[in-house]
């Protein structure tokens, strides 16, 4: 089954240790032809090896094995390449199997471990976490909720809210030189007032960042009247959405979104540039790995699909082919799952941003 939205919760349970082996099938995929025409043998393919290695591993009971492959099967018929988005992943376990369908690339993988491999969800889940993005018009106010691109209105606590806008006679007004102003009428300011309020719930029931959206006057007079507004993560003077689609709404906010990325993505480097300053950064795998195992993380950087196959000698990571015996070739996402779970923030960043620190990186508590 195509799982539910991303969410904290959802994430914490799908991290949660199952009973071994945990199968995971991590696929890229492509949204257009003709990219898309080979990734149901791509597919197959890796479903099949995940198969293979099942019925190769003498850890793995007879009924377990027989149980994770229909796991698997059945997965495979649930897979909507049709409407593929950048990445797919399958997860199966006794008793058990999940698909996702990602917009965002993913490496194509086999793991079969005691935990599903959650990394790219959580990475997928951090660069689209949920959003709110509120658009502001003098005779609507509607709410929209989503990961960027997949925007949803928003249709409950008093959302939308409509307002019909007083049959002004503008020709007569301009005659005498009196044509009033929509953003300085008082029965605007009610109205924008009572969105604020209605705002004001949604976010304490699901704090999300927030994006709002309208002409300059709607939002100067929205900032004076209301409170919930200036919380917002960035405010876009765009006007003409007081009707849109929730996909025209998506694409206006889109370019800011995508800034407000950046910046996280810069932020991230000033803080360990300071934790190197302050002699609190863990770099490469190994430190990391000691820093987390202690609880001691604060933030968690690490680089876009890096993942390395290690061993454990002397209590130390050290790099091993992936066909080794004993390798962990899941570390990484052991790592992300570790630091979650000790209450850090974990933060992906491109390919390339990391290496003077061997491609992740740890602020540290102490």
């Amino acid at each position: 089954m195509y799982a539910a939205e991303l969410t904290p919760t959802v994430l914490a349970a799908l991290r949660r240790p199952r009973r071994y082996p945990a199968v995971s099938v991590l696929l890229p995929t492509h949204r257009r032809e003709p990219d898309n025409t080979q990734d149901p043998v791509r597919l197959r393919n890796l479903v099949a090896e995940a198969k293979n290695r099942l019925h190769a591993d003498e850890a793995v009971s007879r009924a377990d094995r027989l149980d994770v492959v229909d796991q698997l099967d059945r997965a495979l018929r649930e897979v909507d390449l049709v409407h593929a988005e950048d990445g797919l992943a399958i997860f199966a376990a006794p008793g058990e199997f999940q698909v996702w369908s990602l917009p965002r690339n993913v490496p194509a993988r086999v793991v079969l471990s005691e935990t599903f491999l959650t990394r790219n969800l959580v990475s997928s889940y951090i660069a689209g976490a949920p959003c709110w993005v509120l658009t502001v018009a003098a005779d609507r106010v509607a709410l929209f909720g989503g990961t960027g691109p997949r925007l949803v209105e928003h249709t409950s606590g008093r959302f939308p809210l409509d307002q019909v806008l007083p049959d002004w006679d503008v020709e007569r007004q301009e005659q005498i030189g009196d044509v009033p102003s929509t953003f300085r009428d008082e029965e605007t300011r009610r109205f924008l007032r009572e969105a604020d309020t209605a705002l004001a719930a949604v976010l304490e029931a699901d704090p999300r960042p927030l994006y709002v959206l309208g002409e300059a006057a709607a939002l100067a007079l929205l900032d004076e009247v209301g409170s919930a507004v200036k919380r917002a993560t960035a405010q876009v003077p765009r006007g003409g959405l007081g009707h849109a689609t929730a996909a025209a709404v998506a694409e206006a906010v889109r370019p800011t979104v995508a800034q407000q990325g950046q910046r996280a993505v810069a932020e991230v480097h000033k803080r360990l540039d300071q934790a190197r300053s302050d002699k609190a950064l863990a770099s490469g795998i190994d430190e990391v790995w000691q820093s987390v195992t202690l609880g001691r993380v604060a933030l968690l950087a690490v680089e876009e699909d890096y993942w390395e196959p290690v061993s454990v000698a002397d209590n130390h990571l050290v790099p091993a082919g992936a066909d080794e015996p004993d390798v962990r070739e899941d570390m990484v996402d052991e790592i992300v799952e570790r630091a979650l779970d000790t209450g850090a923030t974990v933060r992906f960043v491109p390919a390339g941003e990391l290496a003077d620190c061997g491609r992740i990186a740890a602020v540290l508590r102490y």
